[in-house]
């Protein structure tokens, strides 16, 4: 029995060596200690032969002597030979002492064991199929041994190699096909991310990168081996292939990874077709690279290539290979897996048989021309080189010559021409994973045999500053600090968030009172690193103890109830600096001291400017040297905002760290920026404008129309009455509401008009009544006084500051389900749910109410209203009287109708004809709908297929968007619409809302939005509405607006210039010239000539007329003789 642990390298052995160190042995002192192994009474004392063997090596000739004495070819023949069990575990005891002795001492020796003649781990792959238990443990041992003395590098570079040669020959024993598929999963655990020392995890991450560009060759072998017919093979293989799958670092594949996995392990119709339908209803946002192409490639292959493959699921494969495509930002990857798919996604585009299918074949196949770039293999503009082995080549060339510095001992140079290409795979693997600090440790160690120890340290210290050098052209080298500069962190760390890796190796250094910017695309970790740097999880970064760190959030809803003293008081971290100095703290941010002072308030009742002070001074009264601030300007109104940045640019002792989506704060703010890159930190000093002029494809964090995102409004139509864009076409006069319970109003004597150029945003903290403004104006709330008029035409899209809430109840639809489900009927089913449109008992009794029209036929009851023509200037509508044939319709005027009580009945129709005039021009087909999807940036795709509870935040707030665009409103309504849209989609909408021909109103406290669109603002304090306007748009938050542009010209006069009026007396500009008195709107027909035939049309309608009359009971006046019901 072998040891499993050997002994020390000098033990009191049974066979000692009588050869002096350094004193190369005879042929006959080498044969003699093999023929000691292979003659070995017990297992033990041929394993102390076998080290015996492995010392005198490494003391004298050391890899020479494995082919110059030949040792591994006696192991060779002594492994095969058939008839001597013994021999065979004593050539698997010397290979196991070989195994475990040479490589850390000599690693040049690993070409001799993995490369050279194919190398010697076939052998013991081989052994443990051998029928003696004795070998198959020898062999297990000299696996165990040889696995556990190889660097990441070389586990990569020859082991890998090693073992996907052994698979793939047929000639194999089954179980050492078991043990190879298991060395392949157990380099996959080792790489899985851990707890350990810094070095530790460094080589994890190195051999999870290094073996996931591997995946495309490995993923094929050990599928194979999945379907094999002996059961312990396919065994092993599905657990290898569930260890590969954690090299993948995607979030948006990895819970689809068992459905895959189940795909490859039971290939059918039925399961690929699972795994297809899966994949299409998965958002694809992180970047694909190599290890995720290298999964999903064969499936998705194989589901464009199999010829039974239906139509829908061909759909769904190329929409998943143009998803994936878009996301694949290496070409060098793309040109390595693309062109697999390339031929099938053409087969779809040239054989589908639904043009819908053959459509997204041809999009997709533009993707994967475009991703693939350069035909002839040429980098794109902006694209890294990565480093080749010719690249290596030429610097050892460079540093040494054959001749002169070769020792010059046979076998020398075939041994440098492998080493050679060994040491160049391996610094390739450290240079374009960015491990550049280890290229000296993968070629000095593995040259010293070879060249000397000085000439080899020599040539490690040349490789590894010139792809330093390298490295710092192609990434930028660190900041250097200036002198006088305080250092208060300085330390290298990684991070990762549940299996994915956020930042690797990194440097954060911070100065004493710097404001850093952290920025960089959602789901880059910037979050993730501002709580593990509150809660002190952060490697290396100093504890609490050394350097105090405050997390500035605004949440304190679980004392709400508590006096804002008494909740600050009540802190254990805050209670030693006693009631006064908390009070006198509190005083300094604006919380007044004293009864009924600021200070005596519930927490609860803070707006979000209050909170974020409140949480000042709580970092204030820790004396806090970092300040951690994740979106502080959220819910802040522009006043405090500016408070925020003066507090902090005021207190020159504090470094802050900031994460913030208001790229006006941060300008002003910041003094350096921290950008992610490749998973790395990146230093730029300045503000935000300074770091964009470096990264100018950063320009998206500084300019709303630099985004990613597009979306396009729809043309709102004609308002029948209204030619001028600043008439008013809705009106609140005089009106205030109070909610149940509360003491006071809400809003009080609140006077505002909209016209169709109104670009308004409305302003005021929270809970001032900004949203109950924006309910009165929409028709959500009722007015308890005054009243709201509105054109009886106008379309109105809203959304809540709560946007879901349109489509919490629907989420088993899809998104154009849910459009078809809210349009069917002709009518937006939203607006029907409306408290203004929902029949109240009141209303209820009014339609039972006899009225009488004058027209001789008694009092009757209204049934409904069945139609509306334009009348004079107004509208009159044809009722249905309760017990009556439609012969006997009236038209009664919408005045009349109002004074008899039926305002819900004439808004009613009136919203059912606006819907109807909106939709006009919309047919409600799939196909359509998806159009106008893809126009507010929502995947068509998505949207024609993928439910509504698997769309993202950000996909589901489109959704909403899109349904309130539908019937081409008039006005827009956006409550916090920077809420929930990230910086991409918000740029999106702003140009969106620039260009848009409707009105736009919105609740917004970011004022870069507000800032960049809405001249016109009403801010909402203590229950009143002042109107300032006009003001000049930032037209420069806009990129294509610049001097000599059209946009800048219309917007050139200065900002500031507000004029500040009451609510019960707006202001001209705000109420409209043209709108004074009643809302009314002249319905206006334009006459033309009447043909010969035309008018012998109207004589007989006359006739008709008449006759009717005629029929009709006596008494009934006689109707106006015109024409003019068209």
């Amino acid at each position: 029995m072998p040891h499993q642990i050997s002994p020390p390298p000098a033990p009191a052995m049974l066979v000692k060596s009588p050869i002096p160190s350094g004193v190369p042995p005879t042929q006959e002192e080498i044969s003699s200690l093999i023929n000691t192994a292979f003659s070995a009474q017990t297992s033990q004392q041929s394993l102390d032969a076998a080290y015996a063997l492995a010392n005198v090596l490494i003391n004298s000739v050391g890899f020479r002597g494995l082919r110059g004495y030949g040792v591994l070819e006696d192991i060779r023949k002594a492994a095969t030979d058939k008839k001597d069990g013994s021999r065979r575990e004593s050539a698997m005891n010397i290979l196991g002492a070989l195994f475990e002795r040479l490589p850390p001492a000599q690693p040049i020796t690993e070409v001799n064991f993995l490369i050279q003649d194919g190398g010697v781990l076939n052998l013991a792959l081989d052994a443990l199929a051998d029928k003696g238990s004795v070998v198959r443990e020898s062999a297990q041992y000299a696996v165990d041994a040889l696995f556990s003395c190889l660097s990441p590098e070389a586990m990569v570079v020859a082991l890998l190699p090693a073992l996907a040669r052994y698979l793939g020959k047929r000639s194999g024993k089954w179980q050492g096909t078991v043990g190879a598929y298991e060395l392949i999963g157990r380099m996959a655990d080792k790489a899985k991310m851990g707890t350990g020392s810094k070095e530790e995890e460094s080589l994890k991450d190195l051999l999870r990168e290094s073996m996931g560009k591997k995946l495309a060759g490995l993923i094929p072998v050990v599928e194979a081996g999945m379907h094999d017919l002996k059961a312990e093979v396919s065994k092993q293989a599905l657990k290898t292939m569930t260890s590969l799958t954690t090299l993948l670092s995607n979030d948006d594949v990895a819970p689809r990874i068992p459905l895959l996995i189940k795909t490859m392990e039971k290939p059918s119709t039925e399961t690929l077709q699972k795994a297809i339908h899966a994949l299409s209803q998965t958002t694809f946002v992180a970047i694909v690279t190599s290890p995720v192409l290298a999964l999903l490639t064969p499936l998705l292959e194989r589901s464009l290539n199999t010829r039974t493959t239906s139509q829908e699921v061909l759909r769904q494969t190329v929409v998943v290979v143009e998803n994936l495509t878009k996301l694949v930002h290496d070409p060098v990857e793309a040109r390595t897996f693309l062109p697999k798919l390339k031929p099938g996604v053409q087969g779809v585009k040239d054989r589908a048989s639904l043009p819908e299918v053959r459509e997204l074949a041809t999009r997709a196949l533009n993707v994967i021309k475009k991703a693939m770039g350069d035909d002839d293999g040429n980098l794109a503009s902006g694209q890294i080189a990565p480093t080749t082995q010719s690249d290596v080549y030429t610097i050892l060339d460079k540093e040494m010559d054959i001749k002169r510095d070769l020792a010059g001992f046979p076998g020398d140079e075939e041994m440098w021409s492998l080493a050679r290409a060994y040491i160049a795979d391996m610094v390739v693997e450290d240079v374009n994973l960015r491990h550049v600090s280890r290229v000296s440790l993968s070629s000095a160690p593995y040259l010293g045999q070879l060249l000397g120890d000085d000439k080899a340290k020599a040539i490690g210290v040349s490789l590894q500053q010139h792809f330093t050098e390298e490295d710092h052209r192609k990434f930028g080298q660190p900041i250097k600090p200036a002198s006088g500069e305080v250092e208060i962190v300085n330390t290298d760390f990684s991070l990762a968030y549940g299996g994915m890796l956020l930042l690797s190796h990194t440097n954060i250094t911070l100065h004493k009172g710097h404001r850093y910017g952290l920025c960089g695309r959602n789901g880059a970790g910037k979050s993730t690193l501002m709580r593990s740097i509150a809660e002190g999880k952060l490697e290396g970064f100093p504890s609490k103890d050394e350097l105090k760190t405050c997390f500035v959030e605004h949440n304190q809803g679980e004392d709400a109830d508590l006096s804002i003293l008494e909740f600050v008081s009540k802190d254990p971290e805050l209670a030693a600096a006693g009631r006064d100095r908390i009070s006198q703290v509190l005083s300094e941010v604006g919380f007044t001291a004293g009864p009924g002072g600021r200070q005596e308030e519930k927490v609860g009742s803070l707006s979000g400017g209050w909170k974020m002070k409140l949480a000042l001074a709580r970092a204030m009264l820790m004396g806090a040297d970092v300040l951690l601030l994740d979106e502080p300007t959220n819910h802040l109104d522009v006043g405090n905002v500016k408070w925020l940045e003066e507090y902090l640019k005021s207190h020159t002792e504090i470094t802050s760290l900031i994460v913030s989506h208001d790229s006006g704060f941060l300008d002003n703010v910041c003094t350096d920026i921290y950008h992610y890159e490749q998973k790395k930190l990146v230093c730029y000093p300045g503000n935000l404008a300074a770091f964009v002029r470096v990264k100018p494809e950063a320009k998206s964090y500084y300019t709303l129309s630099a985004s990613q995102a597009s979306f396009k409004f729809p043309n709102p139509g004609l308002l029948t009455g209204i030619k001028s864009a600043t008439k008013a076409i809705i009106r609140m006069t005089n009106c205030s509401y109070t909610y149940p319970g509360a003491l006071k109003p809400s809003l009080q004597d609140v006077t505002c008009t909209l016209t169709l150029s109104s670009r308004t945003a409305i302003i005021g903290a929270n809970g001032a009544g900004k949203s109950t403004l924006i309910k009165l104006l929409t028709g959500e709330t009722i007015p308890q006084t005054g009243r709201v008029e509105k054109h009886p035409n106008l379309r109105i899209g809203y959304i809540k500051q709560h946007a879901l809430e349109h489509v919490e109840m629907h989420m088993e639809k899809t998104p154009n389900q849910y459009l078809q489900w809210r349009y069917a009927n002709g009518d937006d089913r939203e607006v029907l749910m409306k408290q203004t449109r929902i029949l109240s008992a009141e209303d209820k009794a009014q339609m039972d109410k006899f009225v009488d029209l004058g027209d001789g036929k008694g009092e009757r009851r209204v049934e409904a209203l069945m139609g509306r023509q334009k009348w004079k200037k107004t509208f009159q509508y044809e009722v249905k009287w309760i017990g009556m044939l439609p012969k006997h319709n009236s038209q009664v005027s919408r005045e009349t109708l109002l004074s008899w009580g039926f305002d819900k009945l004439v808004q009613e129709f009136d919203d059912h004809e606006a819907s109807r005039e909106g939709l006009g021009f919309r047919i409600l087909e799939p196909k359509v709908i998806a159009q106008h999807f893809a126009d507010i940036g929502l995947d068509p795709d998505i949207a024609n297929h993928n439910e509504i509870s698997g769309l993202s935040g950000g996909q589901k707030v489109k959704v909403v968007l899109a349904g309130a665009m539908w019937n081409n409103p008039h006005l827009l309504v956006l409550d916090e619409p920077t809420n929930f849209l990230d910086r991409d989609s918000l740029g999106g909408l702003a140009v969106a809302i620039r260009d848009y021909k409707g009105g736009v109103v919105m609740i917004s406290h970011n004022e870069e939005f507000v800032g960049a669109l809405c001249p016109e603002q009403w801010h909402v304090a203590d229950g009143r509405v002042t109107h300032k306007g006009y003001l000049a748009v930032a037209a420069d938050r806009f990129e294509d607006s610049r001097p000599g542009s059209s946009m800048s010209s219309a917007v050139a006069s200065p900002r500031g210039g507000s004029s500040a009026v009451s609510s019960a007396a707006p202001s001209a500009n705000a109420s409209g010239a043209e709108d004074s008195g009643e809302l009314k709107f002249k319905a206006k027909k334009k006459k033309t000539k009447m043909t010969r035939a035309q008018l012998k049309e109207r004589e007989v309608r006359r006739r008709l007329r008449h006759i009717e009359w005629l029929n009709s009971p006596k008494g009934t006046p006689h109707p106006p003789d015109t024409d003019d019901e068209a």
